[in-house]
């Protein structure tokens, strides 16, 4: 298993394998910062906390995230944060930190990079690495 990489303005750098297993195991809660439109369209982790970072459509900041993060992360629990890429969360991991949370950044996030064609699910990320999913 792989530890967390250090990283600027929050916990660390976490592979999918690593937050996951934390969070089976009850030691963090999995908060998924995509937008509602991206885990309805492309998938979604259950039992994850659906809590978006932006909101589709325009991407504007979501007014009510720091009472959604402190509702769902209890004293004690990691925050372990998930987008798309690894991009967006890296902010809400940011954020998470400065409201007094452990938060740590899943790298490759949901879907992973792009590959050459600019397409995103063959290259790393949840999904990719056969972590649980659904899709509706």
């Amino acid at each position: 298993m792989q530890a967390p990489r250090p990283a600027r303005g929050y916990a660390g750098d976490v592979t999918p394998a690593l937050a996951c297993d934390w969070w089976r195991s009850g030691e963090a809660v999995l908060v998924d910062v995509r937008s509602d439109a991206e885990r309805e369209w492309v998938g979604f982790i259950p039992g994850a906390v659906a809590l978006p970072w932006k909101q589709w459509p325009g991407m504007a900041q979501n007014p009510a995230f720091d009472a959604g993060l402190r509702a769902a992360v209890p004293p004690g629990k990691k925050a372990v944060m998930l987008c798309r890429s690894g991009v967006r969360s890296v902010a809400a991991a940011r954020r998470a930190t400065e409201l007094g949370l452990e938060a740590y950044n899943i790298l490759e996030g949901f879907e992973g990079d792009a590959d050459e064609n600019g397409h995103r699910g063959l290259k790393g990320g949840w999904r990719h690495r056969g972590l649980p999913w659904r899709q509706n």
